[in-house]
């Protein structure tokens, strides 16, 4: 069985000055858990965790296990680029109580396909809770091609895989030789609807972050045969999703939920508040999707 079905959302880590800000991060999981979301990823990419220190996204976990209260699952990402490195951080929030684990593939110093396959053999060694690999090549200069992804699935608790490389033909690919074993979630919220279509069976979004109903229904809808439904939500959030992605992520999605008055937007070093044109971009289109007022 899958650690979830349907839309999990990447939440965003708010900041104020001095660290997390926990008053809004419980205003937003309440908005996730209000809006249905299938589950939640903390210290994801969206989560900002390459700024954040090691205690900071334990104790972000630990506050979203705790809120959430076993409603949904939570998962964890602990991902870096140093195994060991993984395997600790990895172990410390199994004992906060996270429900999985969403490790990307090691970024800047790379590695071989063999290299690959032997850190997450390694990590899941050390482990227990489900692991979500994580392929993203436009952050980490890699791409995770199915070869690999067919030496770990089946591993221990080696679950699903995130797929975000853009390239569609690769994830049938995936779908089709290892559908059977490996769940795979789309890491882009663009092509969700194909992905279900192909035997997918999620995604884990960032547009979740202010339309989780949405998201939740899109995939729902898909699920229960309402093609067309599932296909109008993908249309409408489509010009919306473009928005979130006209800057580098999640800067657009901290501006948006600043604008709906749910955390300060700041973001940390080396990114940079959202330009005031593309904000204005981002602006329409969430007045277009009910988001906000006109």
């Amino acid at each position: 069985m899958p650690l979830f079905r349907g839309s999990g959302t990447a939440l965003v880590t708010p900041f104020t000055t001095d660290g997390i800000d926990f008053d809004a991060m419980g205003r937003l999981i309440d908005l996730q858990l209000e809006g249905e979301s299938d589950a939640l990823v903390i210290c994801g990419t969206t989560g900002e965790c390459s700024t954040m220190s090691d205690d900071e996204r334990i104790d972000a976990v630990k506050f979203t296990v705790e809120r959430v209260g076993g409603r949904i699952p939570v998962i964890a990402g602990t991902g870096s680029n140093e195994t060991a490195h993984v395997i600790q951080l990895s172990k410390r929030a199994e004992d906060v109580g996270c429900d999985g684990l969403l490790l990307v593939t090691p970024y800047y110093n790379k590695t071989s396909p063999a290299g690959l396959v032997a850190h997450y053999k390694a990590i899941a060694d050390q482990t227990t809770k489900p692991i979500i690999l994580y392929n993203v090549p436009s952050r980490t200069g890699m791409n995770m091609k199915p070869a690999v992804l067919g030496q770990l699935c089946g591993y221990r608790n080696i679950h699903a895989v995130k797929e975000a490389s853009g390239d569609f033909s690769q994830v049938i690919d995936i779908v089709r030789l290892y559908g059977d074993k490996l769940t795979v979630y789309s890491g882009m919220d663009e092509i969700v609807l194909p992905l279900l279509a192909v035997g997918g069976q999620g995604v884990i979004t960032t547009v979740g972050n202010i339309a989780p109903r949405a998201m939740h229904q899109l995939c729902s809808k898909f699920f229960d045969g309402d093609i067309k439904g599932a296909t109008e939500l993908q249309f409408m959030l489509k010009p919306l999703i473009d928005a979130l992605f006209l800057e580098t992520n999640p800067i657009p999605v901290k501006a948006a939920v600043e604008m709906m008055g749910l955390c300060d937007g700041r973001v940390r070093l080396p990114l940079v508040p959202m330009g005031e044109a593309n904000r204005e971009i981002l602006r329409r289109e969430m007045v277009h999707c009910g988001l906000l007022a006109q």
